[in-house]
């Protein structure tokens, strides 16, 4: 049995998505026969519960935490995160060294300061791209992106293009492909059965560019009998929020809840809102966003920003699109998909059709194979 080695110096668990994607990729992992150890620093962390408890994974892979300086804690901005991953890397370097493994697998930027055999995703580029990552993208054995746009652009760079490999992102459609109504699902969490539900999942940035200001906007167009909710938020993200919002009363604010809840929330939904901005590269050619594939498992119609990083993954059978930036033209695609129930139905089945190959699973597959050639 080979044995892989997944390097991430991340908090887990954490409310944040790349916490999802690093715990079900080792699931995966092992599920492709693989031994499998996640190696993870050793941070502060308010929320307590157990890794695979709060990722609803199965205890069949190795969590080992090094000890690191926990600067991040320090609010010490970029440089402490800078300085907290060096520690990092050089503690698993040190680990490493008594270990035998077939495959090491890592998220990390820097790690071609440290390892000489490694694969490794990249889900963003920096604007200016240093010596030492390019040193890095060089070294790397096997090079996983979100985005063809991405690829495109680590050619340009000088990257070969044979050890590129684009891998979006995906979902566990068993969790989120749940038989239940959305009449049950609102009654499970409490909801009004009598209100058009609106729903976007994630972080509750104001001005960040996945487009919640932009949202905000469109929902002072909508009566009281259409329930706007937003899911995912910090107690930080909801408390900026407030004096924005607070003469929305069709406007609900929920903070961060279970991974095992979101489901719920979006069959709950009558509209799934994907409201990515343009104007950052991130949004518009890098980002292959966790939430778009649990939308598209879940069953329930989608919205969806007009950008290229979206359109690798939909089409118009799968979503309606909206102007990105353009609050007026979302309220146009939200009473367009609302009005039409057969159309919204139809779009639905398409993209949970879609999302059938976007498995966990299935990437892990690729990503080994991949390796492998």
């Amino acid at each position: 049995m080979k044995k892989l080695v997944y390097i991430a110096n991340a908090r887990i668990p954490t409310e944040k998505a790349h916490g999802i994607q690093i715990m079900k990729m080792c699931d995966a992992f092992t599920a492709q026969g693989i031994d499998v150890e996640l190696v993870l620093p050793r941070r502060l962390n308010n929320i307590k519960e157990n890794p695979f408890d709060y990722y609803g994974v199965k205890k069949n892979f190795k969590i080992t935490k090094l000890p690191t300086l926990d600067f991040i804690a320090l609010e010490l901005g970029q440089s402490g995160f800078f300085a907290e991953t060096l520690i990092f890397l050089i503690a698993s370097r040190i680990y490493l060294l008594f270990k035998n493994y077939d495959i090491l697998y890592t998220r990390e930027e820097w790690a071609g300061l440290f390892f000489k055999d490694f694969c490794m995703e990249v889900h963003s580029l920096p604007a200016r791209p240093s010596l030492l990552h390019k040193k890095t993208w060089r070294k790397a054995k096997a090079i996983f992106v979100l985005t063809s746009f991405t690829k495109n652009e680590l050619i340009k760079l000088g990257i070969s293009e044979n050890k590129i490999l684009v891998l979006p992102d995906a979902v566990d459609l068993a969790k989120f492909d749940i038989r239940i109504s959305k009449e049950e699902a609102r009654k499970k969490l409490n909801l009004p059965q009598d209100k058009k539900n609106i729903l976007y999942t994630g972080s509750f940035y104001l001005y960040d560019w996945k487009g919640v200001d932009v949202l905000l906007e469109a929902v002072k167009n909508f009566r009281e009998d259409f329930l706007f909710m937003l899911v995912g938020g910090s107690e930080e993200e909801i408390s900026n929020l407030k004096s924005y919002t607070i003469n929305l009363k069709n406007l609900k604010l929920i903070g961060h809840k279970p991974y095992a809840e979101i489901p719920y929330y979006l069959k709950a939904a009558d509209v799934l809102v994907l409201p990515n901005k343009k104007g950052s590269k991130i949004s518009e050619e890098h980002t292959s966003p966790l939430k778009l594939f649990e939308y598209m498992a879940s069953g329930r119609p989608i919205v969806a920003s007009d950008l290229p990083s979206l359109r690798e993954i939909l089409t118009e059978k799968e979503a309606l699109f909206f102007r990105s930036n353009d609050a007026a033209d979302l309220v146009r695609a939200i009473k367009e998909i609302l009005q039409d129930p057969t159309r919204a139905e139809q779009l639905a089945k398409n993209a949970l059709q879609k999302v059938q190959n976007h498995t966990w699973s299935n990437r892990a597959h690729r990503a080994i194979d991949f390796i492998n050639k």
